[in-house]
């Protein structure tokens, strides 16, 4: 008998809005890092995005995302969110803040709406895969789909 698929709150908006995607599971327990699930599941790493949450000198929270492999350039998303700095959140506030835990973090279907921007690369791929909404899940779909979905808007957030 096959394992009946749990879905997160990421794919039940996704099939509200009826944006197209496909899911895909993978073993995990813990935390594992962006690019290892990139290689796990042998998808090219450009294509492979993660979320990351934020803090802006005006005390609102921002939503970045970006490929697995690169690293945030703190200024380009302050300015793309119109603030002076932006900060890291620390990893205790995730869960309470976001409704997700780490390694399970996506930009759709947080707890609050924040101001999202996703990586000015996604643009060029037809397709991207993001977090499903909890550890070992991984939805694939349209960038501009997840723009819609995560109400979010490009901008260059990498170096």
């Amino acid at each position: 008998m096959a394992k009946k698929e749990t879905k997160t709150n990421a794919m039940r908006i996704l099939e509200r809005m009826k944006i197209p995607f496909t899911h895909r599971e993978y073993e995990c327990d813990e935390f594992t890092d962006g690019s290892d699930v990139a290689t796990k599941l042998g998808l090219r790493h450009e294509e492979v995005f993660k979320t990351l949450v934020t803090e802006g000198n005006d005390k609102q929270y921002y939503v970045f995302v970006i490929p697995v492999d690169e690293e945030l350039d703190m200024k380009a998303c302050a300015r793309s969110v119109g603030v002076k700095s932006v900060r890291m959140i620390h990893m205790k506030e995730l869960f309470p803040l976001t409704g997700y835990i780490r390694g399970g973090c996506t930009a759709i279907g947080m707890k609050k709406k924040f101001e999202t921007r996703i990586d000015e690369s996604a643009r060029r791929l037809e397709q991207i895969y993001i977090s499903g909404g909890r550890l070992g899940s991984q939805i694939r779909l349209a960038p501009d789909d997840f723009c819609k979905a995560a109400n979010a808007e490009y901008a260059t957030l990498i170096q």
